[in-house]
Order: structure tokens, then C-alpha cells, then sequence
């Protein structure tokens, strides 16, 4: 995708509710049949792409991540006035710190994700680049002092996607739990590299659809 996105079109329906298709190809050629399959299936992907992931050099890892945020500008045409909550990188994620500090510096409001116990969704702690940072849950830094905040954009990292923009994370459920219970349906866009992606994830009823996918393609 020459632009980096795979922004399909979508009915302005309670998408945030909507019931996954049927995952129809494994890429290995063997479709799970039940729920544990699935699941084994999943973290089955995470190791494989998780290692192509962290194998990246840095340098590559940070022109692919450049090529992402230019994507994040195209897509992204309306952020005067809007929060924006993303995300710390870790296990070879995009970094998007460099685009993060530009648009701060231009009045751009962003926030952090904070884990406040497992099961339940994240809290968004507002943020700027220079701001004070503590270890939260992982060891991630989280904000020290930013009030909480709903934001109006997610930008969610993602592990795989395919294509029908189901993203595959790490499985905590986090960003699914989040979104269901944001009430203010935020704008929903899923960043990953572009070899992330995969003919379906198996997509099930607690999956969420992200809004658009950026890449780095």
C-alpha cells in the first residue's frame, strides 16, 4: 500500500461492537477449528513475529518508524484541540517519539497508557516529551504526574494485523478492554511494520477492529 494505510471504508455503525467475520486461511495452512487452537495459534504468531521484530536493526527499525509517522501525518489531517494517547516502545516497537516531540512542540496534547490492574482497561495519564516518567506495570515508563485524560485518538501498537484491521497484541487484552469502555468513541488507528501482517489473526468475539491500520509499505 503505496500510502502506508489500510483505511478501508466503514458505515458509521456501533463498529466498536461489531461481530468478527470468519477467519477463513492460516498462513501455515492449517485453520485452528476451536477457541484453544486459536489460542495456541496466537501465541504461536507473537513468538515468530516478535522475533522478526526484535531482530531489526536500529537503524532500519527507525527509517521504518519515520515512514510510519509521515503516514500518521496523512492520515491525522484534523489534531488541533484533540488528545492524542500513545504508547512507550518496547520489544522492537515503532518509535514514535521523534513525531511525538515535534507535534508537542506545536502544541499537540498526547498520553501515556497506565496499567492500574490487570483485567481492567488503561488509564491515559496526559504527557509531553521531557515530562517526569516512572516504571509502571512491565517495567514501561508511565507518567509521574500527568492527570488522567480520555483521549480522542488511539494509537495502539500492534504485534500483527490482517485485513480486516484485527489487530493481534500481547494478549493481556488491554487496548480491547480500553476501547469498549471509552465513552467517547475515540478515533482508533493500529501502527505496525508492514511484515506484521498476516491473511486474518482468526479474529473472536472480544476482538476489536481498529478504525485504520498504519504501516511503514
Amino acid at each position: 500500500m503505496g500510502t502506508g494505510t489500510a483505511d478501508m471504508a466503514r458505515p458509521e455503525t456501533a463498529h466498536r461492537h461489531e461481530k468478527p467475520t470468519p477467519a477463513m486461511n492460516d498462513p501455515a495452512g492449517n485453520e485452528p477449528a476451536g477457541r484453544s487452537e486459536v489460542a495456541a495459534w496466537r501465541r504461536s504468531m507473537r513468538v515468530h513475529l516478535l522475533d522478526r521484530r526484535t531482530r531489526m536493526p536500529v537503524k532500519e527499525r527507525d527509517a521504518r518508524s519515520a515512514r510510519i509517522a509521515a503516514s500518521l501525518d496523512r492520515v491525522l489531517d484534523r489534531i488541533a484541540g484533540r488528545v492524542i494517547g500513545v504508547y512507550w516502545p518496547i520489544k522492537g516497537e515503532p518509535n514514535l517519539y521523534p513525531w511525538i516531540r515535534r507535534l508537542a512542540e506545536t502544541g499537540v496534547a498526547f498520553a501515556l497508557p497506565v496499567v492500574i490492574r490487570k483485567g481492567w482497561p488503561l488509564e491515559f495519564r496526559r504527557w509531553r516529551p521531557g515530562e517526569a516518567l516512572e516504571r509502571g506495570f512491565w517495567n514501561i515508563p508511565v507518567p509521574a504526574n500527568g492527570p488522567a485524560v480520555l483521549p480522542d485518538v488511539l494509537v495502539a501498537p500492534l504485534v500483527g494485523f490482517d485485513e480486516e484491521r484485527y489487530r493481534l497484541g500481547y494478549g493481556g487484552g488491554f487496548y480491547d478492554r480500553t476501547i469498549v469502555a471509552a465513552p467517547n468513541s475515540p478515533q482508533i488507528i493500529g501502527v505496525g511494520f508492514e511484515h506484521c501482517r498476516l491473511p486474518t489473526i482468526y479474529p473472536q468475539p472480544h476482538d476489536i477492529r481498529m478504525d485504520t491500520i498504519v504501516n511503514d509499505a
